[in-house]
C-alpha cells in the first residue's frame, strides 16, 4: 500500500480520500430543489370549476345555442345605382332588391317570407354610416321591396347591410311567417395519458443522497411530468377535426398510430381558438388579438370592450399569461413602452394566492377585471400570450378516473416499473365568450 502521509499541519486540502471520499459537502442531504413548483394552473382551475366524470364514450358532443335576435341582420347584392333612392312616406316604394344569400351574409335571421314585416336600419357595407330606417313590404325568390319609414331619402347601395330592429303590422293582418333556429353541436375527444417510471431491483434497495430512496422520487418528479402534459394537451393539443367538424368529415374522427391503433387527442383552447375564433380587428365579435391590435389606450379600450361583451356571472374572467404578456402589462401600469407617449397607464393589482394555490395578479380594464395567472407552459413562443376563458363555458372530461399503476413490470424482470394513466379532455363551448391576446 502506497504511503500517504504528508509533512506539517494536516488540512481540507483539495484533491486525496479526504476531499473525494470524506468530506460531506450537503448542507440537507435529503432536501432537493425544484423549478415550477406549480406547474399546472389551468389544469388546476379547469378541474376545479368542474370535471364531469362517467362519461358515456370518450368522443363527447355539446349543445350550444346562439340567440339569434343578439344581432339580425342581412346583406344587399345589388347594383341598385341611381334608380334606389328611397323617398319618404308612400310614394317610397321600391323595385325589387336582390339579397346576397350566401351564408355569410346573413346572420339571426331565415331568409323568406318571414321578413315580411320587419323594420330594418340600413348601412353601409362597412357599417360607419347610417343611411336611415326601412319597412320591409314583400320577399320574393331572394328578392325585396322595402319603404322609407323616415323623413330624409336613403340612397341605397350594393353591399349595404340592413339591421333589424323590429316589426310593424298593418291593422287588420293575419300573423307573419315564422321561422326557427336549431341547437348546433360541438365536439372534443378525451385523450389517454400515459407516464411510466421504472428503475431495477438493484436501485431500489440502495440508499443514497438527496433523496434517499429513488423510486419515490422518480415517483414524484413523473407525477409532476403527467400533470404537466396534460396542462400543454389542454393548451395546445390539436384535433383534425378542431371541436366544429371539419374537412375530414361530420364527425369527430381520430388518427391511427404506427401499430394502426386508434389515438384519441383532446382539442386545446388555443388551437380550438386559432381554428374558430374570430382575428378581423374590423369585427365587433373579434376574439383573436395579434400583437399589433393593441398599441394605444384606444385599442386597448376597444379590445376589452370584444373581450366583455359576453360577461360571465362571476363578474370577471381568467386571464392565463405567459412572463412576457405579464411583464407587458406590468410596464403599462408604470408609464413605460408607449404608454409613457400616449398619456394612460393601466390598474394592476399586486400579487396575490388563490385559493386554488396559484399566484395571480388582477388587471383592472375599463369592461371588466382580468385574473391574470402565471402559467409556466406559456413560454417561448407562447411567453406573449394571454389565454382569456370563461369558466362557464370550460369543463373538465374524465372518461376514466386517473390512477397510479404500481408494479406492472413483467414477473420475472428485476425492475420495478410503474405508471401513471389518465383518460381526459377538456369541454370548450361558446368559442366566442373566450379570447385570446398576444402583447406585443
Amino acid at each position: 500500500m502506497a504511503n500517504t502521509a504528508t509533512t506539517g499541519a494536516k488540512n481540507l486540502g483539495s484533491t486525496g480520500v479526504l476531499y473525494d471520499e470524506r468530506r460531506d459537502f450537503y448542507i440537507r442531504p435529503n432536501v432537493v430543489k425544484e423549478l415550477w413548483t406549480d406547474v399546472a394552473p389551468f389544469l388546476t382551475v379547469v378541474a376545479n370549476q368542474g370535471t364531469i366524470s362517467g362519461m358515456a364514450d370518450p368522443i363527447f358532443k355539446m349543445f350550444e345555442h346562439r340567440n339569434p335576435w343578439q344581432k339580425q341582420q342581412f346583406k344587399l347584392n345589388d347594383a341598385v345605382g341611381t334608380d334606389a333612392v328611397l323617398e319618404t312616406g308612400n310614394a317610397g316604394s321600391a323595385e325589387a332588391l336582390t339579397l346576397d344569400t350566401t351564408a355569410s351574409s346573413y346572420e339571426g335571421i331565415e331568409l323568406g317570407e318571414n321578413l315580411v314585416g320587419l323594420t330594418c336600419e340600413v348601412y353601409n357595407e362597412a357599417m360607419s354610416t347610417k343611411k336611415g330606417v326601412v319597412l320591409i313590404m314583400t320577399y320574393s325568390s331572394g328578392a325585396i321591396t322595402v319603404k322609407n319609414m323616415g323623413s330624409a331619402n336613403i340612397t341605397l347601395a350594393d353591399n349595404d347591410m340592413f339591421q333589424v330592429v323590429g316589426n310593424a303590422q298593418g291593422e287588420g293582418t293575419g300573423s307573419p311567417v315564422a321561422w326557427a333556429d336549431d341547437l348546433e353541436v360541438v365536439y372534443n375527444s378525451t385523450q389517454i395519458f400515459k407516464t411510466p417510471v421504472e428503475i431495477t431491483g438493484t436501485l431500489l434497495q440502495a440508499s443514497l443522497r438527496g433523496e434517499s430512496k429513488e423510486l419515490a422520487r422518480l415517483r414524484d418528479q413523473k407525477s409532476a411530468e403527467h400533470k404537466i402534459q396534460k396542462e400543454r394537451a389542454f393548451l395546445f393539443g390539436a384535433n383534425p377535426q378542431g371541436i366544429k367538424g371539419g374537412t375530414f368529415g361530420t364527425g369527430h374522427e381520430s388518427i391511427l398510430d404506427a401499430g394502426d391503433k386508434v389515438v384519441r387527442t383532446t382539442m386545446g383552447i388555443i388551437p380550438a381558438l386559432e381554428k374558430h375564433g374570430v382575428s378581423d380587428n374590423t369585427k365587433y365579435n373579434q376574439n383573436v388579438f395579434a400583437s399589433g391590435d393593441i398599441d394605444s389606450y384606444s385599442e386597448f379600450v376597444d379590445a376589452m370592450e370584444k373581450v366583455f361583451q359576453y360577461v360571465p356571472t362571476v363578474g370577471m374572467k381568467r386571464a392565463f399569461v405567459g412572463a412576457g404578456a405579464l411583464g407587458y402589462w406590468s410596464k403599462m401600469a408604470n408609464g413605460s413602452g408607449f404608454a409613457s407617449n400616449s398619456g394612460w397607464t393601466v390598474n394592476i393589482g399586486d400579487m396575490k394566492r388563490d385559493a386554488l394555490g396559484f399566484n395571480y395578479r388582477t388587471l383592472e380594464t375599463p369592461h371588466g377585471v382580468l385574473q391574470m395567472i402565471p402559467t409556466p407552459a406559456l413560454r417561448g413562443y407562447y411567453n406573449k400570450h394571454m389565454v382569456i376563458v370563461d369558466s362557464e363555458n370550460l369543463f373538465h372530461a374524465q372518461y376514466r378516473a386517473p390512477k397510479f399503476e404500481a408494479s406492472i413490470q413483467a414477473n420475472d424482470a428485476d425492475l420495478v416499473k410503474d405508471q401513471y394513466f389518465s383518460d381526459e379532455g377538456i369541454g370548450i363551448s361558446m368559442i366566442e365568450s373566450h379570447s385570446m391576446m398576444v402583447t406585443p
